[in-house]
């Protein structure tokens, strides 16, 4: 599920949403904000401003 977070996010270029992001890859929100969590934990993926997300 990770991967698939940081492929889409690697494939746009530009910060997107977490529902944008579960649109995209068809996981549920409740699924991909979970992700995002670890994801930001590991500092895999970063916040460049308030609920946007992109690969670091």
């Amino acid at each position: 599920m990770e991967d698939k977070i940081i492929e889409v996010l690697s494939n746009t270029g530009e910060p997107m949403k977490s529902g944008e992001i579960a649109e995209a890859t068809g996981l549920q929100k409740a699924d991909v904000d979970k992700a995002i969590k670890i994801l930001k934990s590991q500092e895999k993926i970063t916040s460049p401003k308030r609920c946007y997300y992109t690969v670091k």
